[in-house]
Formats: C-alpha cells, sequence, structure tokens
C-alpha cells in the first residue's frame, strides 16, 4: 500500500510521490525565535518529527529544511529596547530549541536555515516578483499585489476579497502605503539607524512570508514534496507563500501541504498571546516525563485532530509509555528457547503489516499504536505461560525497533530509568537497595522500596536488575 498524506490543498489524500524517485524533499516552517518555543508549538514539530521518521522507512532519502526566523517586528523591538544586535538577542532563544529538540528526542533537520542568512536569495526572489508584474514599490517598501495572482486563497478556501492581509496575528503598523487592504509586504523600509540590510531594494529588512519562500527554494529547489505546519500557518503565512513562488517562478510550489492541528488546554489553543502556554522545562520540572510528553503530543490523537493537555491526558500518556517499555524489557530480558511457533509469528507478522497500513494511510500513528498494545496484551498472557521461541523472538524484537524507530520514546525512558531525572537522594536510594537485593537482604530492600514508593518511584524488579518509574 502506498503512503497517503491529507493534502491541505486539494482536501483529499494523496499518494507521495516524491518528484526526483526515491528522494523526499521536506520543508517545515520552525520557530520565530522571540522567546522560547512552547510545548503547543511542539505538538506541531512531533507531528513533523513522526512524519519524517516514518518517511525515512518508507524512501530512499529524506531532505528535512525547518526555518528559524531570526528577524521580524517583535525580535527587532526587544533587540532595541536590549540595546544589542539581532544575533545577541536570538541566540539564547535557538540554544534553547535545540535543548528542547534534544529533550524530546526530535531529529534535528538536515538543514536549519536562519532568516538572516537569505537576504540576498530574498531580494532576488523579489526582483523577479517586480519583473512578473505582482509586486510593487511605495515609500520605500515593496507589497505583493494579491490581485495579480488569480489562484490566491484556495489553501485557505477564503475568497481573496475578503481577506485582509496581516489577518493571521501580525498586522504591520506600517503598511499604510499599499494599493490594496489584502496586499503584503515582501520589503519594508527602514530609517538608517534602525536594524536593516542595504540592498539593491533600498536599505530594509524582508516581510516575513518572503523569508521561507526564498530558504525553501534555495535548498530544496523551486518545486518539491511537503511542507508541513500548523493550521495558524494556513493563513496568511502558507497562502502568501504560495502566490509569491509560483508567481516568480510559473511552477507548482509544492505537491503536498500538511498542517497539524493545536494543543489545547482547557479547551483552549495553547499559545503565548493567551497566556495560557507552558514551555518543556516548565512541564519537567514540574514532574512530566520526557518520553510521557513526546507520547502525548505525537500519539494521543491523530495529527489533523487537536490535542488537549490536562494531567489526565499526561497520566494516561505515561502510562502508555509504561507498558510499552515494561514489555520490550520483558521480551529482551530473558533468553528465547529453541523452535518455532508459526501462529504467533504469524501474529506478529500480521501486527506489523496493520502497523505499517495505519502509518501509511495519513500518518495514522494513534491507530498504529493501538495494533501494538493489542500484541502486547495477547502476547503478554502468553508470556506468563512459558519463554518465547526463537523465532518469535527474532521477529518480535524487530517489530518492536520499528515501532520506537517511529515512535522514538525508549531512549527517553533509558534515561528516565537510569537516573538521569532523579535526584542524587533518589539515586542514593536505588543504589542502597540494589546493593540490599546483592547481598539478599530482603527486608532491607522490601522496606527501601517503600521508601521510594513514598516518593513517588516504583521500583521493579526484572533479570537485568531493578528497573525504576514514576507514578
Amino acid at each position: 500500500m502506498p503512503m497517503r498524506l491529507h493534502d491541505t490543498l486539494t482536501r483529499r489524500l494523496r499518494m507521495v510521490a516524491p518528484l526526483e524517485e526515491g528522494h523526499v524533499r521536506l520543508y517545515t516552517c520552525g520557530p520565530t525565535v522571540y522567546a522560547r518555543a512552547h510545548v503547543g508549538n511542539f505538538r506541531t514539530f512531533l507531528f513533523e518529527d513522526i512524519l519524517r521518521r516514518w518517511l525515512e522507512r518508507r524512501f530512499a532519502r529524506v531532505t528535512h529544511v525547518m526555518n528559524l526566523t531570526d528577524v521580524d517586528d517583535k525580535i527587532i523591538r526587544q533587540a532595541a529596547a536590549a540595546g544589542h544586535g539581532l544575533h545577541a538577542e536570538t541566540a539564547p532563544f535557538i540554544d534553547a530549541f535545540y535543548e528542547d529538540l534534544r529533550t524530546l528526542n526530535i531529529r534535528p533537520a538536515q538543514h536549519f536555515p536562519r532568516a538572516t542568512e537569505y537576504i540576498e536569495e530574498m531580494v532576488a526572489l523579489i526582483e523577479r516578483l517586480e519583473e512578473a508584474g505582482v509586486a510593487y514599490r511605495s515609500a520605500g517598501s515593496v507589497y505583493y499585489r494579491v490581485a495579480g495572482f488569480p489562484h490566491y486563497g484556495r489553501l485557505s478556501g477564503a475568497r481573496a476579497e475578503g481577506l485582509v492581509a496581516g489577518a493571521g496575528g501580525r498586522v504591520d503598523a506600517d503598511e499604510y502605503d499599499k494599493e490594496d487592504v489584502r496586499d503584503f509586504a515582501l520589503w519594508k523600509a527602514v530609517g538608517a539607524d534602525e536594524i536593516g540590510w542595504d540592498t539593491r531594494l533600498g536599505r530594509g529588512r524582508p516581510g516575513w512570508h518572503i523569508e521561507c519562500s526564498a530558504m525553501s527554494m534555495a535548498l530544496l529547489g523551486e518545486s518539491f514534496d511537503l511542507h508541513c505546519g500548523g493550521v495558524d500557518n494556513i493563513f496568511p503565512h502558507h497562502e502568501n507563500e504560495i502566490a509569491q513562488s509560483e508567481a516568480a517562478t510559473g511552477r507548482q510550489f509544492v505537491q503536498i501541504w500538511c498542517h497539524s492541528a493545536h494543543l489545547r488546554i482547557g479547551g483552549e489553543k495553547m499559545a503565548k498571546s493567551m497566556d495560557n502556554f507552558a514551555t518543556v522545562p516548565d512541564l519537567v520540572a514540574s514532574g512530566a516525563r520526557p518520553s510521557a510528553l513526546r507520547y502525548m503530543l505525537a500519539a494521543a490523537a491523530h495529527y489533523r485532530k487537536p490535542v488537549n493537555y490536562s494531567d489526565e491526558s499526561l497520566h494516561a500518556a505515561t502510562e502508555s509509555v509504561d507498558r510499552l517499555a515494561d514489555f520490550d524489557a520483558r521480551v529482551r530480558g530473558y533468553p528465547p528457547r529453541a523452535g518455532e511457533n508459526e501462529a504467533r509469528v504469524e501474529r506478529i507478522a500480521e501486527a506489523r503489516s496493520e502497523f505499517g497500513a495505519a502509518m501509511d494511510d495519513d500518518l495514522n500513528l494513534p491507530g498504529a499504536m493501538g495494533t501494538v498494545f493489542s500484541l502486547i496484551r495477547v502476547l503478554n498472557r502468553e508470556l506468563d505461560d512459558g519463554e518465547l521461541d526463537s523465532a518469535s523472538y527474532s521477529a518480535l524484537v524487530g517489530f518492536l525497533d520499528e515501532v520506537d524507530d517511529v515512535l522514538g520514546v525508549m531512549e527517553l525512558v533509558a534515561n528516565e530509568r537510569t537516573g538521569n531525572s532523579l535526584s542524587e537522594e533518589d539515586r542514593a536510594l536505588l543504589d542502597l537497595r540494589r546493593v540490599a537485593r546483592e547481598r539478599r537482604e530482603w527486608s532491607e530492600s522490601d522496606h527501601l522500596r517503600e521508601v521510594l514508593a513514598d516518593r513517588g518511584i516504583v521500583v521493579e524488579d526484572t533479570g537485568e536488575g531493578q528497573r525504576w518509574r514514576r507514578l
């Protein structure tokens, strides 16, 4: 079965068929680095990570580009208020973003282009738009003429005559010299004492939308396979990217557009503007395990459906992760016996096929994990009655490895269970209990188990030694 994804532009499932055989080119909109990204942003970044991981299993090569928007009105205002340049303003937030990617085990893109590094490419693209007659200059700035692109509005489904530039939340107070309220800035004129660049267009800085068009085409070509982001990117950002790119090149910009739904809290979209957000370090500091956060954001609901953040949803994700990790440890913890249980091997093969079919069907990770947990339920009962045969063991370990190559939680669990998220006192108690068991001091071992349980740490004894998890 070929892999299919829901295309926002055509409103239907479309087969992923790379323009270059075997090579998928993927562009995802990264953060605007005026502050630390919040966990709602990571709902989108994790959807994109799961997509990237599955593409890498399905195709020989994937090139992933994620931009960093390191210049916009807010960043410039903050830099000016602090009395330093753009780099000094954005560097801490870029470092924090990379740290959060590592915390959630998100694979880094092959390219993280920064807007400030692609000014020449943006200027050249704007010049092409002027030559095409869809850009005009006014009071030193350059604007895109929406009326010059007949297909404007196809992505968002809104009629062009009813649209207003900036309606997505980034209204520019300096845009008073446009021909039409729908037009948007490609290049913004700035004064000699303001942050900007001296270019063939005059002194200024880029508009928000031109950045992604220029960077994606520079690194992936004028037409590429997949472009992703959150649903809030559909209008105006991605709508404007299409208009700019296709007016300049005369070619289809992107083959398939994919958008993830919001993370909600208390039924409302999580957003800095609503002051109802939390960062990844905030949640980890409050006791959330990175493995559970990753699972909740990626697998609690299909990527096109909202996820509601709550203590209950995080607890459910924690239980799911522990169930998977405990089963994985159980399987690997005991050597298999010789032989082959053909029915069991076939059952594992069927589950593996169902997992792949769910992932190929618009990246249905919740459905895929339902298949995994159904298999775990059956095999746990069988393991209670005896060891795995070697053929089943080999098939099952291969399947579990494939699942986690996509899900990406086992490395996080390993870090959590080996002490990376424990206090010094917690680690000392676990060490004392390990020594007590080695000395066969069972009463002391049981006492320390109770002490750790009071501290919110459950300890289990396995063939590979003691394992722990938080309640």
